[in-house]
């Protein structure tokens, strides 16, 4: 089932189109803390990732994402200044999961937001 799934998926790692085009006219260039692998075209400018598990662009770290849109010409670890010590690890999309941010009101959190004061009170027309 191996070689199948590489040949018809595209949403868990690398096709077997992108891994020729690896093998034929890329250069590895580096690879992030999550696993996800860089390369770069021999000629031109084109870049890509392979990603470490499913295909999802919010799994690329913003210095490597600068990287990917050319935004810096050099590799992150070279190019950028190191990361504030405050800064937290990227989540990802957490969108339709459990850790999905639910407001107070949801449906998901009983469908009830507490009364403000001066509540809504709605408009009727006038009965004449």
């Amino acid at each position: 089932m191996g070689f199948f799934k590489r040949i018809f998926t595209w949403w868990d790692g690398a096709t077997l189109g992108t891994s020729l085009e690896i093998w034929r006219k890329g250069r590895k260039v580096g690879s992030d803390a999550l696993g996800n692998v860089y390369y770069e075209a021999k000629k031109g400018g084109r870049r890509f990732v392979v990603y470490n598990g499913l295909n999802d662009a919010a799994r690329i770290p913003p210095d490597w994402h600068s990287w990917m849109h050319h935004q810096i010409d050099g590799l992150p670890d070279e190019s950028l200044p190191p990361a504030p010590k405050f800064l937290k690890p990227g989540t990802g999309n957490l969108t339709g999961t459990p850790q999905a941010y639910r407001p107070a009101g949801a449906i998901e959190r009983g469908g009830r937001r507490a009364a403000a004061s001066g509540d809504y009170e709605a408009w009727t027309p006038e009965q004449g």
